[in-house]
């Protein structure tokens, strides 16, 4: 069974950090494509930060400077850590691992709320 389990989230005022984590099982992690995801109420999924297995890194330009995807493969978690923060950055972020189309996995999420 699959699971991705995202921690990290919380309240943070404005120009503050903050680290989310994405723990992984259940998939060889290694080979697998992973990202982070945000929603906010009202609006569409959309895609914040993605890591390939080879270490690509892939960001939306909204947070670009802001936060950074890294990966640890001998644990089977991804990370993002979010600096800076805004209040438009306030959202539940969802943990996603990807191999393709088909092999399509998604965390609970974690609620991201940045006061200003």
């Amino acid at each position: 069974q699959v699971q991705l389990v995202e921690s990290g989230g919380g309240l943070v005022r404005t120009g503050g950090s903050l680290r989310l984590s994405c723990a992984a099982s259940g998939i060889i992690f290694k080979i697998y494509t992973m990202g982070w995801y945000r929603q906010s109420p009202g609006k569409q999924r959309e895609l914040v930060a993605i890591i390939t297995s080879g270490g690509t890194t892939n960001y939306a330009d909204s947070v670009k400077g802001r936060f950074t995807i890294s990966r640890d493969n001998t644990k089977n978690t991804v990370y993002l850590q979010m600096d800076s923060l805004r209040p438009e950055d306030t959202a539940v972020y969802y943990c996603k691992a990807n191999i393709g189309v088909r092999n399509v996995y998604w965390g609970q999420g974690t609620q991201v709320t940045v006061s200003s």
